[in-house]
């Protein structure tokens, strides 16, 4: 505690906000996973697993171009403590009705559309409002971090939540929720203290129509945000089969073990915890999209190989080295963003994000999950890891995204230089 209080103003500040967050996202992500299981032991159904699924992505991608514009028009901080809120009170509202014995899977359902809701006006505030918080030099090392502590949630909620299950009722874990969230709030209200943002007149008089097209506007005449975002919308698309249906391809070729499942997580989770540690150390390279390509390179062979290795360790262990890879393709990914967009468009171009980052996988999957009981899965990571290889070498050669993720020491030069001379 001695040393926390003798950091710059700064290091205390990313401290509070990033144990605040870690701690309503433990116990969001306990939440989460316990009502997934009930809704697949109670039924068995993959129709209903589906619908839970939807019900969790569809709303988010919905809410995040307005939650967009709320950032960049409102105080980010309340954005997060509102959500956090509201979040907690459904969630207790949901425990007092299965204390009283009125629990079901519909009312899950209907949790799942209230917390995606929430989380899809957090995710544009919470991404905006680091960049208030800490230097634009540390702004990798801290976002390493926070991939870290995402990490180890990961990896210790399922265990967490699959022993809850075992020792206490559903409306108990859905407490936990609310306690970590109130928790949480109270920590950001009374502890981060981030000054006002100035919004121009002009800005404060549109309507939210306008401020949104506006930010769509700022994002498809940039050189770089347009580039990047199709890029990264193709990206996603062709990782849904392995962030997806791996389980599946397990569970043919392997047998029907939990615990196999279980691995496949678990080593996932310590990948991405080890990525992060690295990332938070190193910094990645001197360009950022020299990281993203690199890590998209051994993202897309570990893909190939997944659809090509015939014993069980081996292909596991490349799904360990996807893990690593991950914060070193959305840590850079996310810096590159808060040092090079105006601060008054932050929001919204995360909102953007935020859309591309819930809507392409599922939008994949529509193809892919089809396609999973016609072609071999293992034919499908094959493709689609070729296809994420000719995309990782296609960013080491654009000059727009080379250019853009350049460190240097006029990076505090915004992308606004970036947009078209037509604009």
């Amino acid at each position: 505690m001695r040393e926390l209080i003798n950091q710059p103003k700064w290091v205390k500040q990313a401290a509070y906000f990033l144990g605040s967050q870690a701690l309503t996202l433990l116990g969001s992500s306990l939440v989460q996973y316990a009502m997934m299981w009930h809704i697949t032991l109670d039924t068995e159904s993959g129709f209903m697993m589906t619908l839970y699924i939807i019900c969790g992505f569809v709303p988010m991608f919905i809410v995040s171009p307005f939650a967009g514009v709320w950032a960049d028009r409102y105080d980010r901080k309340w954005l997060i403590m509102l959500s956090d809120g509201g979040i907690a009170f459904a969630t207790f509202i949901l425990a007092i009705l299965y204390y009283m014995g009125y629990g079901s899977n519909t009312l899950i359902l209907v949790m799942a559309v209230v917390r995606a809701i929430g989380g899809g006006v957090q995710s544009p505030a919470i991404s905006a409002i680091l960049p208030q918080i800490v230097p634009k030099e540390a702004l990798t090392k801290v976002n390493g971090v926070n991939a870290s502590l995402q990490a180890v949630i990961m990896f210790i909620s399922p265990m967490l939540s699959a022993g809850l299950i075992s020792l206490t009722t559903m409306p108990n874990i859905f407490m936990i929720d609310v306690v970590t969230a109130v928790f949480a709030i109270v920590v950001l209200h009374y502890f981060l203290k981030i000054p006002a943002r100035t919004q121009g007149s002009s800005e404060a008089q549109m309507s939210y129509w306008e401020d949104f097209k506006l930010g769509l506007r700022y994002v498809v005449t940039h050189r770089f945000l347009k580039v990047f975002f199709a890029v990264f919308a193709v990206m996603f698309i062709l990782m849904a089969p392995v962030s997806f249906l791996t389980p599946l391809q397990i569970t043919r070729n392997y047998g029907e073990e939990v615990w196999r499942l279980s691995a496949l997580e678990m080593i996932f989770s310590i990948g991405m915890l080890l990525g992060g540690a690295l990332i938070t150390r190193w910094g990645g390279f001197s360009n950022r999209m020299v990281t993203i390509a690199v890590s998209g390179v051994v993202i897309s062979i570990c893909t190939i190989l997944m659809g090509v290795l015939t014993p069980f360790w081996p292909y596991i262990s490349m799904m360990g080295i996807f893990g690593i890879m991950m914060p070193f393709f959305n840590t850079p990914s996310t810096v590159i963003i808060q040092e090079n967009v105006e601060d008054a468009y932050l929001g919204r171009v995360f909102g953007v994000l935020s859309m591309i980052s819930t809507s392409m996988m599922p939008l994949g999957m529509l193809v892919f999950g089809p396609l999973a009981d016609i072609v071999k899965i293992e034919w499908m990571l094959i493709f689609t890891g070729s296809c994420l290889l000719l995309l990782s070498l296609y960013i080491f050669q654009n000059t727009t995204l080379r250019q853009a993720g350049e460190v240097s020491e006029e990076s505090d030069t915004k992308l606004e230089r970036g947009l078209n001379e037509d604009d």
